[in-house]
């Protein structure tokens, strides 16, 4: 693992996930530490961005280390026509490890092709969001006790949702059933499918989950994203399509979890920010443990 970027969750064996996990449940019981003395790691974010970024930073100030970068494109060179390989190897010459979120696609796989220092995905395009899904992982194991046998219910846009398309991937590992909840234009894409039908991994697909949420374990929530659409049009008749209420988690399971990547819209009702079942905010926080254990294994401390 060290030395070795992150660009998709498949990128990490099961073995080395569960050893980020492992190494998470560290950090959160000591989360000042000085491992990241003298080390100078790069945060370049093409999009905008508020808890990645800023949980990154805390996990890197935590350590120790120290943050250079930019939080918007137009402080950059980039305004001046600079090419994304250019930007990556001048700034692979600043720093031991470069964090980067870019609105496109293969961006980061091209990134680390390019950069003498490890780079770590923190969201291209529509594609993966592999330390989001750590994260996940880790929140996950945390409230179930195990990540084995479990009924994972996806919610909102499937198509263009990036942490529900590496979430997907990284629990392929624990025998689970998923419930796919969207609408038509926002369905889980096909190649997801296929990969899931490859493992022999059941899944169901649905318009509405009121009548079946009570067999949910997990009801992951994403929200219709706006940037995400050329159709300013169809965005307005979608977003609202998905509201999670109070009243509707009544006979749900006692051992039920609410996550969601945030930020959110109105697909989570403020009402439910105080149920007990609700973990989103926790999830947030638990960002920074996870991400102080991806970076001190890649860069083998």
């Amino acid at each position: 693992m060290k030395n070795k970027s992150l660009v998709s969750i498949t990128d990490f064996s099961l073995e080395e996930i569960l050893k980020v996990l492992d190494r998470a449940k560290e950090f959160e019981k000591n989360t000042n530490q000085n491992i990241l003395k003298n080390k100078v790691i790069a945060t370049l974010f093409f999009e905008p961005s508020t808890r990645t970024r800023l949980s990154f930073e805390s996990a890197i100030n935590r350590l120790g280390g120290r943050v250079i970068g930019f939080t918007d494109p137009s402080s950059s060179s980039v305004t001046k026509g600079e090419t994304l390989k250019d930007t990556i190897k001048t700034v692979s010459n600043y720093s031991d490890l470069i964090v980067m979120r870019h609105p496109l696609e293969g961006s980061a796989k091209y990134a680390s092709e390019v950069s003498s220092v490890p780079i770590i995905n923190a969201g291209d395009g529509a594609n993966q969001h592999p330390t989001q899904t750590l994260l996940d992982l880790y929140s996950i194991r945390k409230t179930q006790g195990k990540l084995e046998n479990l009924n994972i219910f996806f919610v909102g846009d499937l198509k263009y949702g990036r942490t529900v398309h590496s979430l997907l991937m990284a629990m392929s590992h624990f025998k689970p059933i998923f419930n796919f909840i969207s609408p038509e234009r926002l369905k889980i894409p096909e190649e997801y499918k296929m990969f899931l039908d490859s493992l022999k991994i059941k899944y169901f697909e649905h318009e509405s989950f009121t009548d079946i949420i009570s067999e949910a374990d997990i009801i992951y929530m994403t929200r219709v994203q706006k940037e995400r659409f050329a159709d300013l049009i169809d965005y307005e008749r979608t977003k609202n399509i998905y509201i999670l209420k109070n009243e509707m988690l009544k006979n749900t399971k006692d051992n039920l979890k609410i996550l969601h990547p945030l930020p959110r819209v109105n697909e989570i009702d403020i009402d439910l920010d105080e149920n007990p079942k609700s973990y989103y905010f926790t999830q947030a926080l638990n960002g920074v443990f996870t991400r102080q254990a991806i970076i001190s294994l890649i860069m083998g401390l």
